[in-house]
């Protein structure tokens, strides 16, 4: 009896852990949660087994699904869903946490879910950053299918990204481009060897961030501290939107993302946005005030445009500052990384191509006069149609968003003879159908001249044939292309009539790293590094 008195007063003297106790908490609760996870999943699959046939699907674990598959494997998810899917099948079904999410990889189905079923394919998914940046999704991009984004839809279309809008922008665009050549003609003969290269990359961020600033709020933002830290801004903002968020695909792990500190990043960031566009919305109110006054003869630009849609209150839904700072982001976000982003993959393919680089330059000082003019015009590259192949090749190859913007099925639908249940996900891998065998002959090579065929000479950028769907398709293809075009056509052309260009150190075509870099947009990454010699 003694012995056992001595042991328990032993064991009252050991200290107690406050961690181990969240430890084992923490254990017990995801314990809890693979077992409760694991059953609900088993039933639910038995049930839908008995009540759908559902697509082909890998291997699934309890509670994540198949989210190890894509976070574990390729940065590069269109990749690691066309090898997938070429396991699987091009109508493949991923169990992503708690998110049933279909993966289209060809073009037949994508026709069917872009083009027959598309009313029932045109809603968004609720995603966390999304609902805070875009102001709980005000914008035109991520808004719920229904009259507000129908509204909002047309005032884009209609008043901001028409031709006639479109056209009045050709200023800006010759202007911002006219520096460009000017900066790099002048680093040229600055360097004391003229065969620095140019950081193309950089150069061409630079300068579509300026043009989408002059257009939508009047002026740029790109010089001294205000300018650093725009673009920082803007930058994280990209990336909160397209980073992986375990919340989004299992709600119970929400709270994870307070100890990640991408709460704290997401607050922070829609802060310092939300400061800066009240001070930019606040600016142009002023100076309409003052143009009312006589003062001031400043050109309407983008928040000009949207405030006189909100003070005329005639577009049957109310426009409030909120909504404005949402469509602003939304436009400058979409315009800026995606058009910068074909610009640099059109540069690198023609230094991986010196023949097609050769045959553009030609047609280009053609035209432009044998590179005479110190620009060429908006006017100009109307008729230059080998350069409009060079841009369609490389979009086909090098789509800005590989993965289109998720959609979410609003009511059952049969695709493929396959059940698609209400609320499941769809991802349509742009990048694969481009590359698709059965509709593109050498499908992996870069030859511009293909457009030229019978069979391709019809395909646009509208998303009229879906095996070519670099802007999407349908109710929510993208609206901003001939904006975006308009910007690609111009300072492409003034690159090759400006300048000859030829990769640093004398490296050949093959050694160009063509590597991809990960993230929502897929830029190259590494900087694309290239010598001009002016021409």
């Amino acid at each position: 009896m003694s012995s056992l008195l001595q042991v328990l007063e032993e064991k009252q003297t050991i200290p107690f852990h406050p961690f181990s106790l969240f430890l084992t908490i923490l254990f017990s609760y995801f314990l809890f949660l693979f077992v409760f996870n694991g059953f609900s999943n088993f039933t639910r699959r038995s049930t839908q087994a008995k009540e759908y046939r559902l697509p082909p699907s890998p291997f699934k674990l309890p509670i994540v699904g198949n989210l190890h598959q894509l976070l574990l494997s390729s940065p590069n998810m269109h990749r690691t869903l066309r090898s997938l899917s070429q396991c699987h099948g091009p109508l493949m079904l991923l169990q992503l946490g708690n998110i049933p999410t279909v993966v289209v990889s060809s073009p037949d189905i994508a026709r069917e879910i872009l083009k027959t079923h598309d009313i029932i394919f045109a809603s968004r998914p609720k995603v966390i950053a999304a609902e805070r940046l875009l102001y709980n999704y005000k914008d035109l991009a991520s808004a719920p299918y229904g009259e507000y984004w129908r509204q909002v839809r047309k005032i884009c279309i209609l008043q901001l990204l028409s031709v006639k809008k479109v056209q009045s922008f050709r200023r800006v665009r010759e202007e911002e481009t006219a520096l460009l050549i000017e900066n790099i003609r002048r680093s040229c003969f600055s360097s004391p060897s003229l065969s620095a290269p140019v950081n193309l990359s950089e150069s061409l961020v630079s300068l579509t961030n300026d043009i989408i600033c002059r257009v939508a709020f009047g002026r740029k933002y790109s010089g001294g501290e205000g300018g650093r830290r725009f673009r920082r801004l803007m930058s994280e903002f990209g990336a909160l939107l397209g980073m992986f968020n375990v919340g989004d695909y299992i709600p119970s792990f929400a709270w994870v993302n307070y100890f990640n500190g991408l709460n704290t990043r997401l607050e922070k960031t829609f802060r310092e946005l939300d400061c800066f566009l009240d001070q930019v919305v606040k600016d142009h109110v002023d100076r309409k005030k003052k143009k009312e006054n006589g003062d001031g003869v400043d050109e309407d630009d983008l928040v000009d445009t949207l405030l006189e849609i909100a003070e005329d209150g005639t577009i049957g839904i109310p426009l409030e500052t909120e909504n404005i700072k949402a469509i602003i982001l939304d436009m400058f976000a979409a315009g800026t990384d995606t058009t910068y982003t074909v610009m640099e993959w059109v540069m690198a393919e023609l230094l991986k191509h010196p023949e097609a680089m050769k045959e553009l330059q030609e047609e280009v000082r053609s035209v432009s006069g044998s590179g005479g003019k110190p620009i060429v015009t908006q006017d100009e590259t109307e008729r230059m149609g080998y350069l409009k192949l060079v841009i369609k090749e490389t979009l086909r190859l090098h789509p800005p968003l590989a993965l289109l913007v998720q959609r979410e099925a609003s009511e059952d639908v049969k695709i493929q003879g396959y059940d698609i249940p209400a609320k499941t996900r769809v991802i349509i891998n742009a990048w694969a159908i481009g590359r698709d065998g059965g509709s593109w002959e050498e499908a992996e090579e870069f030859k511009p001249k293909r457009f030229l065929m019978s069979r391709n000479d019809l395909v646009d950028f509208n998303g009229r044939e879906v095996r070519y769907i670099p802007f999407g398709a349908g109710r929510r293809g993208c609206p901003g292309t001939q904006f975006g075009m308009a910007v690609n056509e111009l300072v492409l052309a003034n690159l090759v009539n400006s300048f000859d260009w030829k990769l640093p150190g004398g490296a050949s075509a093959r050694d160009l790293d063509m590597t991809e870099g990960s993230g929502g947009t897929i830029h190259k990454k590494l900087p694309l590094l290239a010598v001009a010699t002016p021409h």
